[in-house]
């Protein structure tokens, strides 16, 4: 499941784009300032940010030169009032790879966001192997010891996480975030339930717990 940052102080419009684009089949986490949205578009757990220009503490320039300046290739579209002609070269000029005015049709920034993720390389392999298990990205289908494994779509995107990150520790924070895209809650327990639903399908053994960490394929 790709997984969009949306870095916009208005709440109303934060909650709107994300109700969208959730809608859309992305995972979406939010970041309210623009120091908040420059440290986690460089964590490498985002696909893509949207990007407001007016934000508290560093704007959204700033942000943009900031992850250009570390070598960062996210994709970045910019949603800002901020519309001149100056700005919007500013914007392009400096790495934005699209820039959108606001007020926007909510279906014109999904068709710009959709574009510019299509563009982006596809990181790693399309399938995806381990421990004579084959996980194929495109057809979403997964295969142990050469049997077929039906998955639901949120055990497959759980599943891809895993194989993507073999004998990584890979904690409940880091799988809620980019599987079910919302920030950590201490009380939730579905990483644990669709942990428990994987593990019956693909074998008990093969994903271990790591006490006061986390899972990791084994």
């Amino acid at each position: 499941m790709s997984a969009i940052l949306i870095a916009e102080d208005e709440d109303r419009i934060a909650a709107f784009v994300a109700k969208g684009l959730r809608a859309a089949g992305f995972a979406v986490q939010r970041a309210a300032s623009g120091d908040e949205a420059l440290e986690r578009a460089l964590s490498g757990d985002f696909d893509l940010m949207v990007l407001d220009v007016g934000l508290p503490g560093i704007d959204g320039f700033e942000v943009l030169a900031r992850l250009r300046g570390s070598g960062s290739s996210l994709p970045v579209v910019m949603l800002t009032a901020r519309t001149s002609g100056a700005d919007t070269v500013a914007g392009l000029e400096g790495g934005a790879n699209d820039y959108v005015p606001k007020p926007f049709r909510f279906d014109e920034l999904l068709a710009r966001i959709r574009l510019r993720m299509a563009e982006r390389p596809a990181e790693g392999a399309a399938e995806l192997t381990h421990a004579g298990m084959t996980l194929d990205v495109r057809t979403r289908r997964v295969r142990v010891a050469g049997v077929d494994v039906d998955l639901s779509a949120r055990e497959f995107a759980l599943a891809e996480e895993f194989f993507r990150h073999p004998g990584q520790v890979l904690s409940r924070e880091q799988l809620l975030s980019r599987v079910w895209g919302y920030d950590f809650d201490p009380g939730s327990n579905v990483v644990d339930v669709y942990v428990r639903y994987l593990r019956g399908k693909l074998g008990h053994e093969r994903i271990e717990t790591v006490r006061g960490m986390g899972y990791r394929l084994a």
